[in-house]
């Protein structure tokens, strides 16, 4: 990967290693110039030892980080232009909000006079110019945050860190903070990389996700493209609950079959496949469609599969959804998972033991990956993950 002034963070086959663990494996990354980037995965995947390479408070046993195309492997964390946010927001506690915000610049021999107008502007920006002198243990949560954000980004750095920003606030402040963040984001137009494990803190604020999963990037993409067309089956189940199903092509063409629990799914496959060769597909719940028996549905070609006749087997209402399990195919062996908005009319709601048909739109169904069988023309090219759907 070649560097790019146009970004304001690199990372070019960035490796780690803590003894026998290795924290990060051959990383690509790119943070582009007014982007907001986010690490998305589970605990202990190398989300935070990312951030502290780019910080500086690691360094990479291999490749390259480069800041606004400068290499720093061995620039201190001091001399780098990066803005921190912790989840503990790791406030000095005998400081004030002012003094708080101010440390980065007098760290920086900025003059007094200037030191002042950029924290009045820093906390105007965050709306908190009336706790200047405040300390932090007489802010709420969400205050604190605010402040943290304020010393972050008064120091004009070339990119900003946030690991967790919002793991310790509730849920409704969490949703506020969050969206101060964009408005933040997009009014200093600064570069920024934020590390999380919720999924819909990802999809929100994102222009493009990173997944990473035991230290190595699973994809990266936009909202979109990651929660829609998975790559691998492990993004697939990490960004929310979903149908996966292990099947075989069962015919080839405009319009591809591919048989799936006993049933024949309609796919649109773009790689080069054969009668018989293994993939797994990939069934949203949120666009399956599901009608009483009571009334016949025609089968028609304008969907990928269905009717399908099942029996309610779960109902679990969530607020603004209801998720519902259904048993298809012979003997109900199979069942499937869909999620659809909560009726106000609770006396249409169907229950467990009742009889549907479920039919499964095109757009519904996505091929995330595929493994050729072994039989035809030997060194045959395997499809690229993702291919389809």
């Amino acid at each position: 990967m070649k560097s790019d002034t146009s970004s304001a963070v690199e990372l070019e086959a960035v490796s780690k290693w803590y003894g026998n663990l290795s924290a990060a494996c051959d990383v690509d990354l790119t943070v582009g110039k007014r982007e907001l980037v986010t690490l998305l995965g589970p605990s202990g995947c190398g989300k935070t030892t990312i951030l502290r390479l780019i910080a500086g408070f690691a360094r990479p046993n291999s490749g390259t980080v480069r800041i606004n195309g400068a290499v720093v492997n061995e620039v201190p964390p001091h001399r780098r232009r990066v803005g921190l946010v912790f989840q503990n927001y790791a406030l000095f506690p005998h400081l004030t909000v002012g003094e708080n915000v101010a440390f980065g610049l007098k760290m920086r021999r900025v003059a007094s006079k200037a030191r002042r107008a950029a924290v009045n502007l820093a906390l105007d920006r965050v709306r908190l110019t009336d706790r200047i002198d405040a300390y932090p243990r007489q802010l709420s949560g969400g205050q604190q945050q605010r402040v943290a954000l304020a010393r972050a980004l008064v120091i004009e750095p070339d990119v900003l860190l946030l690991d967790e920003p919002f793991g310790a606030l509730d849920r409704e402040l969490r949703q506020h903070m969050q969206g101060e963040l964009r408005r933040l984001q997009r009014s200093y137009g600064i570069s920024t990389l934020l590390v999380t494990h919720d999924q819909e803190e990802a999809l929100m604020l994102s222009d493009r996700i990173v997944v990473m999963s035991a230290g190595a990037v699973e994809q990266t993409g936009s909202a979109a493209d990651v929660f829609e067309r998975p790559q691998t089956r492990f993004v697939a189940q990490f960004m929310g609950r979903t149908n996966l199903f292990d099947g075989h092509v069962q015919s080839v063409g405009k319009a591809s079959q591919v048989e799936l629990a006993g049933n024949a799914v309609e796919i649109a496959l773009r790689g080069r496949y054969r009668h018989g060769d293994k993939v797994t597909v990939m069934i949203r719940p949120e666009r399956i469609v599901m009608r009483s028996a009571v009334v016949p549905v025609a089968a028609t070609g304008d969907y990928a599969a269905g009717p399908l006749l099942g029996k309610i087997t779960e109902v679990n209402y969530l607020g603004s959804a209801v998720e519902t399990t259904v048993a298809i195919g012979e003997g109900n062996s199979t069942t499937l998972l869909m999620r659809a908005p909560a009726q106000l009319d609770s006396a249409v709601r169907l229950a467990p033991g009742d009889l549907v048909q479920v039919i499964i739109p095109h757009e519904a169904v996505h091929v995330i990956a595929a493994r050729m069988t072994l039989t035809g023309s030997p060194g045959r090219p395997a499809p690229t993950a993702g291919d389809g759907g």
